[in-house]
């Protein structure tokens, strides 16, 4: 069997898509511009470039830009009095702090300081509590778009079997709870998980998360599975040259895609999703704000 290629290039340009046009009928309709504000600490330069891909593609669907860069020595208390700032703003509908931050800034603190109901992140335990209860709440991007892509495929996962591969706050817990909320049944793996690969091959959908280069292996994978693949990992490649190197995840792609019904690509598959949905984030919670019924297929 060869997989398909869940193409999430493709997939993140159509939620882009449908974001634009719910832009277009907020301010046409009700003359509101959904706003995201992005607080970078320091000069990390991956965070720098993800910083910039926001705020691009931001302004391309239509929505209000912000950015607040702060220097790397920048105190507790300061960046505490700018995530406020930007909490008491009615023209900011999304907050995002971007991670990791320096050391000596507690990340729990400066999360859990941003309103609830501008996390766009999903990460405040408020929305954590909300979303492991099945109650309306802000959902973190990467599972968010790793569900939409799941949705996409198969209509409905109602009763399949799904393993997640990674128990983080980030991605594997809340990817569990999607699942569950759909009516998935789900098994959370992780590196202590005993007869793993057993574990694995009786998923009808496998989510790797666990942050480990080519970890799954295509004998792992039942025959149709759907691979949603979600690490990104960089590793040595001599054979593009001296100290050249390349992108994989947590799956090996090539044998899994020779089992998988479907699968995501490492590059291009759930990474796009990431950004694609922190805009629909902040539509919905632009809608939310203002009392409007929320853009459907946009949000969990």
């Amino acid at each position: 069997m060869t997989a398909k290629i869940i193409d999430g290039k493709e997939f993140a340009a159509r939620v882009r898509s449908q974001v634009g046009e719910h832009v277009a009928r907020l301010k046409n309709d009700h003359g509101i511009t959904p706003g995201l504000a992005v607080v970078l600490v320091g000069e990390d330069p991956a965070s720098q470039v993800y910083v910039r891909s926001k705020g691009k593609m931001t302004v391309e669907v239509g929505m209000k830009s912000v950015e607040h860069k702060l220097d790397a020595d920048t105190s507790e208390a300061d960046l505490l009095a700018v995530v406020e700032q930007l909490n008491n703003d009615p023209e900011i509908h999304g907050i995002l702090v971007q991670l990791p931050l320096p050391k000596h800034l507690n990340e729990d603190l400066i999360i859990n300081s941003i309103s609830p109901a501008k996390d766009v992140d999903g990460f405040h335990i408020s929305n954590v509590g909300l979303l492991g209860t099945g109650q309306k709440s802000m959902v973190p991007c990467t599972p968010l778009g790793c569900l939409m892509m799941l949705r996409d495929h198969h209509g409905s996962i109602s009763g399949m079997n799904a393993v997640v591969i990674g128990r983080s706050n980030i991605v594997g817990k809340p990817m569990a709870q999607l699942l569950l909320n759909d009516s998935a049944t789900v098994t959370i793996a992780h590196s202590r998980t005993k007869d793993l690969a057993d574990v694995v091959r009786r998923a009808d959908i496998v989510v790797a998360a666990v942050g480990r280069p080519e970890m799954v292996p295509g004998d792992w994978i039942k025959e149709g599975a759907t691979v949603i693949d979600v690490g990104i990992n960089r590793l040595d490649a001599p054979e593009k040259g001296e100290g050249k190197t390349k992108l994989v995840g947590d799956v090996h792609f090539e044998s899994c895609a020779e089992r998988a019904g479907a699968i995501t690509p490492v590059p291009g598959g759930v990474g796009p999703m990431t950004i694609a949905c922190l805009l629909a984030n902040t539509v919905t919670a632009c809608c939310r704000a203002n009392g409007l019924a929320e853009p459907e297929g946009l949000t969990a």
